[in-house]
């Protein structure tokens, strides 16, 4: 590999490994406070989905409340109807959460979001939970993404 095509791949990967967080709005963290908000890769916002591809969610947040569970609900929005929005894993003790939930501890939930072929090219606004055993939102954020072909 000669030295032009060498920084060509280091400057790709530097896209990668040095993305901005993602901007998002809090939509109602009654039982927790989000700290941080990262999808991978998304080289700029709103984020573009391709379809038929996966991308890694990490939400950092600090618990109010001891939970034994967590169950993560996922929803499309789109003019203003949320659409339920399958991930592979809902339980949150099993996305990089140790259960069970400590009251003021900090936590890196980690999830996959899968982008399926047959989704239509729309814009939209993701809107991700992740609930306590009082079914109280530890995390409720808004983010929006493009999903391209």
């Amino acid at each position: 590999m000669d030295v032009r095509a060498g920084l060509i791949v280091l400057f790709c990967l530097m896209g990668f490994t040095c993305a901005e967080p993602v901007k998002y709005i809090d939509c109602g963290s009654s039982s927790g406070k989000v700290t941080l908000v990262d999808i991978k890769p998304c080289a700029s916002q709103p984020c573009q989905l391709h379809k038929g591809q996966a991308y890694s969610v990490n939400v950092t947040f600090s618990s109010a409340v001891e939970s034994q569970t967590s169950t993560a609900v996922v929803h499309g929005v789109i003019a203003g109807v949320p659409i339920p929005f399958p991930i592979p894993i809902e339980d949150g003790c099993k996305s990089g959460i140790q259960c069970p939930i400590q009251k003021q501890q900090s936590y890196h939930y980690l999830n996959s979001l899968p982008v399926k072929t047959e989704y239509p090219a729309i814009k939209l606004v993701v809107e991700w939970e992740l609930r306590d055993d009082n079914s109280k939102d530890l995390f409720c954020i808004k983010f929006p993404v493009q999903i391209v072909n």
